[in-house]
C-alpha cells in the first residue's frame, strides 16, 4: 500500500463527506482510507455508514484530542506514506495522488503547495523549495500537503498528546533535527484547505507561541535552547501569520 489517507472528524458531517468524495474520487487507487471520529453527536455516523465500502478502517469513540485521534489513524495504517486531510479539507484534483506517486523517491517527508478558501476567496501558499532553520521557526509543513513516510512514527514514535494545538509541529521538529531525516518539495497543489474554521483568539495565539517553544525545548539541548531563547528567536517568530494561514481550531 503507498498512501494511507487519514481523516479525522469531530461533528462535521457535511465536512466529513467532501473529504471523503474527494478521495475516493481519485485516479490513483493505491490509498486505503481510515476516518477516525470523535464520538460525534450529528449526522457524521451516518456519513461514514454510507461510505462503508469505501472506508478501509474507521472508529467512532471519544478521543483526548486532535493529537489521540491521528495517533489512532497511524496505529491502523498500512500505507507506506501517510496523509492528514481532516474533515472539510479535500485533495485538489482526481489526479492529485497519481502526480504525486509519480515524482515520489525515498524521502522521509514529502510536502505540497496549498489553496487556503475563507469567505469564498481563494489564496494560494507556495512552500519553500527547502526547509530550513529559519522556515521552521517562523513557519511550519502545512499538514493536508503533506505526505510523512510511516516507518518515522516507528522510529521517533507518535504525536505527544500533551499538545493540543501544535503536536504536529513538535513531531516535525523531532525529526528533522535526526541527520537521516530528508524532505522534498512537491511544487504542486495538493490540498483545498478549508479556512473558515480558523480562529485569531488572542488566546489560541498564546498557547501556540508557548506550544512553539515546548516543541524547540524538548527536542533541543538545553544550552542551545537557552542560546536561542536568549537571542529572542522565538518571540521574533511570525505567531499571528502563522495561524492566519495554517492554524484551524478543529477541536477544544
Amino acid at each position: 500500500m503507498l498512501f494511507s489517507i487519514i481523516t479525522i472528524n469531530l461533528n462535521n458531517a457535511e465536512g466529513l463527506k467532501k473529504t471523503i468524495e474527494s478521495v475516493i474520487s481519485q485516479d490513483h487507487k493505491d490509498l486505503e482510507l481510515i476516518v477516525i471520529d470523535g464520538n460525534s453527536s450529528d449526522d457524521s455516523v451516518s456519513v461514514i455508514e454510507s461510505y462503508k465500502d469505501k472506508i478501509d478502517y474507521t472508529i467512532s469513540e471519544p478521543d483526548s484530542g486532535i493529537y489521540d485521534a491521528q495517533n489512532k489513524g497511524v496505529l491502523e495504517a498500512t500505507g507506506k506514506y501517510l496523509l492528514f486531510l481532516n474533515s472539510g479539507d479535500v485533495l485538489n484534483e482526481s489526479k492529485t495522488l497519481s502526480s504525486v506517486a509519480a515524482l515520489l523517491t525515498d524521502a522521509s517527508f514529502y510536502y505540497g503547495n496549498l489553496i487556503m478558501v475563507k469567505d469564498g476567496k481563494k489564496e494560494n501558499h507556495i512552500a519553500p523549495s527547502k526547509i530550513d532553520l529559519d522556515f521552521m521557526l517562523n513557519s511550519t509543513f502545512w499538514h493536508p500537503c503533506v505526505f510523512i513516510k510511516a516507518d518515522l512514527f516507528k522510529k521517533f514514535g507518535l504525536y505527544r498528546t500533551d499538545f493540543k494545538i501544535a503536536g504536529d509541529y513538535e513531531f516535525f521538529i523531532r525529526c528533522l533535527l535526526k541527520p537521516d531525516v530528508s524532505s522534498e518539495h512537491i511544487n504542486r497543489f495538493i490540498s483545498v484547505f478549508d479556512g473558515n474554521g480558523i480562529s485569531n483568539n488572542p488566546k489560541l495565539a498564546e498557547l501556540l507561541t508557548e506550544e512553539r517553544e515546548k516543541a524547540w525545548h524538548l527536542n533541543l539541548s538545553e544550552p542551545i535552547f537557552e542560546s536561542l531563547k536568549k537571542h529572542n528567536v522565538f518571540s521574533r517568530s511570525k505567531y499571528s501569520k502563522i495561524i492566519s494561514t495554517i492554524q484551524k481550531f478543529r477541536r477544544k
